[in-house]
């Protein structure tokens, strides 16, 4: 029998595991400039120079990066975002 404290720490452990399995993925392609998905990421997905200039050279050398991570709800107006800028992302 499980008591009612294991339920608790259960359950939000469950809530805090599924409230972040979500990532958008960023693709390459050959349209954007470094500098365009720099800017883009550092103003939609609000990540510093640094994280938008790493994030940018592992799209370019491996084809794709995941570049945040969170809720779907969180994600989805980010990632619509992205796309309306003329990036290639998706939500996993």
């Amino acid at each position: 029998m499980i008591s009612e404290n294991t339920e608790v720490e259960l359950e939000k452990e469950l809530e805090f595991l599924t409230e972040f399995e979500h990532e958008i993925v960023l693709y390459n392609d050959d349209v954007n400039t470094f500098d365009y998905v720099i800017s883009t990421l550092i103003n939609i997905c609000k990540h510093t120079m640094e994280q938008a200039e790493q994030c940018s050279y592992i799209v370019h050398y491996s084809g794709k990066c995941g570049v945040k991570s969170g809720s779907l709800e969180e994600l989805k107006p980010i990632c619509l975002k992205l796309l309306k800028a003329s990036l290639t992302a998706e939500i996993v």
